[in-house]
């Protein structure tokens, strides 16, 4: 089964659901439905146009439930709208569907959630994960985001801020993680850059190319993971590389700041370093006290501690982490690395054994793992 081709798919089929009438939180379900089916039937059986079948087996199931409800005059009308087989339309709704889905009527972190959902394919722990939360309160929040839109019409898209913040999640989810949605994001970024003078896309664009210019020395070739410090840095994409510091420094020329645009700034920092240790760290902690005056995130927050160990040494470091609530994701592996710098070996791989049993990804868990072996065996023979 070719799961690919269904994400690929879903966002159009969705729009189109849409677009002829049902309302979201109904279409959604009948594509889901029909998203079980296709696994089912299409191993043995593929369609010659599995976007064609995909609307219509859809179609066929918000009609049926359609026919349980009180609506049956629109029901007629519905029958006879039913998609003709044969070859479906080609025109792309993606974009279309994300600022769809940012409708008015939901306050922006449900429209988010719900995005996250229903177009950009990710379960919902990866949401959860994403905002910080309990799996069951995002659950929540989705099933209320779809009770908010059931019967509300897609007439009114919502603002640009909205949809930036899902591509900006979408593209961090699959790029790392093993749902590769990071591609997809950035051609969708792309079209939402062409179509908007905005210096903010701009910045979320020049940030996902300098990230995803990094993506292949990210992992060893056994699938393990490479920290930014240790990659080969030939293998870098210098051609995105330049695209994206490009684009970064047209939205800079506008004195519009805004959080992507200070993000692709530490990335470009980064990226034109020729060695870690030619890294200017002075200039990236700098932007990071402007990303914490701009989102007051405690994620910024804990990156930023990471700046300040290198800029003025790990116990700056650990002093600036000391602020920050303990239970922030990845807040252990940053002391364990600190401690690291700083020649505690003892507490570094007992913090690095701590932050592996708590890692949800399991090539960040092996890569915390091995690190506190590497130390632990470190002080048995030093």
């Amino acid at each position: 089964m070719n799961e690919a081709l269904l994400r690929s798919l879903t966002p159009s089929v969705l729009g189109i659901l849409v677009r002829r009438g049902a309302d979201f939180a109904a279409a959604e379900d009948a594509l889901q439905e029909a998203l079980v089916e296709a696994v089912r039937v299409w191993p043995a059986d593929m369609p010659r146009e599995p976007k064609g079948w995909l609307i219509t087996v859809a179609w066929r199931r918000y009609l049926d439930a359609a026919r349980s409800d009180t609506a049956r005059r629109r029901r007629e009308d519905l029958v006879e709208e039913e998609p003709a087989p044969g070859p479906a339309p080609g025109v792309d709704d993606t974009l279309q569907l994300y600022f769809l889905c940012a409708h008015p009527a939901l306050t922006p972190s449900s429209a988010v959630a719900l995005t996250l959902r229903a177009v950009g394919g990710l379960t919902t722990r990866q949401i959860a994960q994403a905002y910080l939360v309990p799996e069951a309160t995002m659950a929540q929040r989705i099933s209320r985001a779809k009770r908010t839109v059931s019967g509300v019409r897609f007439d009114q898209p919502g603002d640009v801020a909205t949809v930036l913040r899902v591509l900006y999640l979408v593209f961090n989810e699959g790029y790392s993680s093993d749902v590769d949605l990071a591609a997809e994001a950035i051609r969708l970024t792309r079209q939402l850059a062409a179509s908007i003078d905005h210096p903010e896309v701009a910045g979320l664009l020049a940030l996902m190319l300098l990230h995803h210019a990094r993506r292949s020395a990210r992992t060893g070739p056994d699938g393990s993971l490479v920290p930014l410090a240790e990659q080969d840095r030939g293998r870098w994409d210098t051609v995105r590389i330049a695209e994206g510091v490009a684009i970064l420094q047209a939205a800079l020329a506008r004195d519009r700041l805004g959080e992507f645009q200070a993000q692709a700034a530490i990335a470009a920092l980064h990226a034109d370093a020729p060695t870690a240790g030619e890294t200017d760290w002075v200039q990236i902690v700098e932007w990071y006290d402007e990303l914490v005056r701009l989102t007051e995130s405690p994620v910024v927050r804990l990156n930023r501690a990471v700046a300040v160990g290198e800029a003025d040494g790990p116990r700056a470091g650990l002093a600036a982490l000391a602020a920050l609530d303990d239970a922030l994701p990845r807040h252990t592996a940053v002391a364990a690395y600190l401690h690291e710098r700083d020649g505690d070996l003892e507490t570094a791989a007992r913090l690095y054994a701590e932050a592996a049993r708590k890692a949800s990804n399991l090539a960040e868990r092996d890569h915390l793992t091995r690190r506190a072996a590497r130390l632990t065996q470190l002080r048995r023979t030093g």
